[in-house]
């Protein structure tokens, strides 16, 4: 099809795409990397791809990028000590449906059961109980961000005739807490709770702690039924992605024949994006594990310059073990929106991704300092 985009509309595209290049030099508050290169795919872009359904399963529609995401789904189960033969996955459009897929798949096993989530859990799981209709109760954080396992054991032991349902974070949104999976399995047991769910949202902190010696287990290792990570995050996207892996013999439980498609419909949306697969399988052949493993090191070693920089300059900076989060006091309104600051209450956040450097970590420390509240 010919473009026949009027002068005035191109103007607009390119005032806005300056606007972007500009906007990024300053971006450090949120969780989603900017350094990356997709340009080998844009020619991918001039097709109709969708992975719908399984992507295990065969399927009529045959513009899809379906052995491209197996293979991403394959890196990822090994990742995160999946049971061989019995994981199941599927790439998303990121946490929010990798998260919702979870607590799906664990209503489906325990329809009465109760959802315990901790006050610093992402925004959207209360969004996707009131979906689901599931009953739910939230339990207190510590001041790391990480669930107050006190509460959760006495809330628990309170409610021990109900099957309990928990979403456990690991990388909590504003302070990176991690709650500690194999201390949760140890309540259930102390608490002689026979039938349990557990769900990690490994949001960020998935792509992670694998490459950190000594950092806290959170995968199928420790038990948990059903996890997800988001793509767009620490390997980045262009567009949001992520990957929800669960125990295949509980996915079985939701499988529907779809004739029309001629495949099996086990995910949330249906028709699914094809290129976000091959992003992140194009970032993973290129980056490996150990590129990764440099990457998220480097990471964390400016993250610790972060936080001594802020402090040899007065600003009370501080982050947990293992985290990239550096969180310090709320600074003026005039570096929020510099900086694209996330904040909650009195305090704002940087996330030391890829593309956040010591230089503009200097820059940001010398624009809080010289504009105080």
């Amino acid at each position: 099809m010919p473009v026949n985009l009027s002068g005035k509309d191109r103007t607009r595209l390119n005032v806005f795409y300056r606007d972007l290049q500009k906007q990024v030099s300053t971006f450090a508050g949120y969780p989603v990397t900017a350094g990356f290169d997709y340009r080998e795919l844009f020619r991918f872009l001039c097709y109709p791809l969708n992975n719908v359904g399984d992507p295990f399963a065969p399927c009529l529609y045959h513009m899809h990028t379906r052995e491209f995401e197996c293979e991403v789904l394959e890196w990822f189960a090994e990742l995160t000590h999946a049971p061989e033969g019995d994981w199941w996955g599927y790439v998303t459009n990121g946490g929010t449906e990798g998260n919702l897929y979870g607590l799906y798949l664990a209503r489906e096993l325990y329809p009465e059961g109760m959802v315990y989530f901790s006050q610093d859990t992402h925004y959207s799981v209360s969004k996707n109980l009131r979906l689901l209709r599931m009953p739910h109760i939230m339990i207190r954080s510590l001041p790391s961000g990480e669930i107050d396992y006190e509460d959760l054991h006495e809330t628990l032991r309170i409610h021990r005739d109900v099957s309990p349902i928990i979403f456990a974070n690991i990388g909590t949104t504003m302070r990176e807490g991690v709650d500690d999976v194999n201390r949760i399995q140890s309540i259930l047991k102390n608490l002689a709770i026979p039938e349990s769910y557990i769900h990690t949202d490994a949001a960020l902190s998935g792509m992670t702690l694998p490459f950190i010696e000594g950092a806290p287990q959170f995968d199928f290792s420790t038990g948990i039924q059903s996890l997800s990570i988001s793509g767009h995050k620490f390997i980045g996207s262009p567009m949001p992605c992520g990957v929800v892996l669960a125990l295949k013999q509980n996915v079985d439980r939701i499988a529907r024949s779809i004739e029309y498609v001629g495949t099996l419909d086990t995910t949330i949306t249906g028709s699914r994006n094809a290129i976000t697969p091959l992003m992140l399988w194009y970032a993973i052949r290129s980056h490996g594990v150990e590129g990764f493993r440099e990457t998220v090191n480097e990471c964390l070693k400016r993250a610790e310059y972060a936080v001594d920089r802020l402090n040899d300059m007065g600003v009370d900076a501080w982050r947990n073990p293992h985290a990239i989060t550096v969180v310090f006091p709320k600074p003026t309104p005039v570096i929020l929106d510099k900086w694209q600051l996330a904040v909650q209450g009195d305090f704002a956040h940087i996330m030391v991704m890829p593309h956040v450097t010591r230089e503009k970590i200097d820059q940001l420390a010398v624009d809080i300092v010289s504009n105080p509240s």
